[in-house]
């Protein structure tokens, strides 16, 4: 009975330490990365509130700090005083054409005033009452009063003209001003420091009370509840993979035990590179290796630069 009792053991010893070895047979190995966001500066200026720590998650679209925006002000103000200079700068043309105008109505009055007259007198000729010299008189009057009608309709038109030329002529320079001054209210849109997406802080760059410029990074992010595992894999497997496959992703437990989580690979470099030396795959004898990208979905246990086994 002792004998067959110390055999049992010896066969699941045997099996168990079997079972462990084939579970520790990976297929290939990679690091955990996540997709990282770099939120920079758009505009120069003191930095005067930068409300992030390390660690910290963001909601995408939130307010997280603002740079001082008071040069800009000053410098759209500025802008906008230069254009309503130019804008006094510029003629009214009304007052001289509504004198103009005033003038010719005057005329008309006394063109009608000296047809009625003409009109008069030629039925006073036809009567022997007056003279043609009388009529000949008025013809010229009349005459008189037409073309002084006619100059000043044409002044109006020279005055309008050269008071338009004048003015499109200022005002044109204003045109780039107000450009500068859409271009000034877009920057001081982009003093308030917005974060793009939903994640957690990474990296913080930068402090409240730093002078930042265009580009300068500020702080970096990313999305931590989906993690990818960037894993390699030799040419003899890479004809056997393919993008949205399932596989089994599996990081240290315990000293000897694994936590299994499901994945998805999302990735295939379409290049072969040389195999890392930090990454050891299933044929370690391979030289070339292809990046793969494993994308598993994190209960918060997995960090980014942990190592984690893969099996297809």
């Amino acid at each position: 009975m002792k004998i067959r009792l110390l055999l049992y053991v010896s066969l699941m010893s045997a099996w168990l330490f079997g079972c462990n070895n084939n579970n520790k047979n990976f297929d290939a190995s990679g690091t955990f990365e996540v997709d990282e966001v770099v939120v920079s500066s758009e505009v120069s200026g003191q930095i005067k509130a930068l409300n992030i720590r390390e660690g910290s998650v963001l909601s995408k679209d939130s307010i997280v700090g603002y740079i001082d925006s008071v040069p800009l002000e000053l410098q759209k103000a500025q802008v906008e005083a230069t254009i309503t200079a130019l804008r006094e700068k510029t003629v009214n043309v009304k007052p001289q054409v509504k004198l103009l105008q005033d003038q010719i109505s005057v005329l008309k009055v006394q063109l009608n005033d000296a047809i009625h007259e003409k009109e008069r007198t030629e039925r006073l000729i036809k009567a022997d009452a007056a003279t043609q010299k009388q009529l000949d008189g008025l013809n010229t009057q009349i005459n008189v009063i037409q073309k002084q009608i006619a100059v000043n309709e044409q002044q109006i038109k020279v005055q309008e003209s050269n008071t338009s030329t004048q003015n499109s002529s200022i005002l044109s320079e204003s045109k780039p001003l107000q450009k500068s001054i859409a271009q000034i209210e877009n920057q001081l849109k982009h003093t308030s420091i917005k974060n793009p997406i939903n994640g957690t802080v990474l990296t913080k760059y930068a402090m409240a009370g730093e002078f930042t410029t265009p580009g300068k990074a500020l702080y970096s992010i990313g999305d931590l509840s989906v993690i990818t595992l960037r894993a390699y894999v030799t040419g003899t497997q890479f004809a056997h993979i393919k993008l949205g496959q399932q596989v089994k992703v599996f990081v240290d437990s315990t000293a000897e035990t694994y936590k299994e989580y499901p994945g998805i690979i999302t990735w295939i470099s379409d290049k072969a590179e040389f195999t890392p030396k930090t990454i050891q795959t299933k044929d370690e004898r391979a030289n070339l290796v292809y990046a793969i990208k494993i994308q598993i979905k994190n209960d918060g246990l997995l960090k980014i630069g942990m190592y984690g086994e893969v099996k297809f």
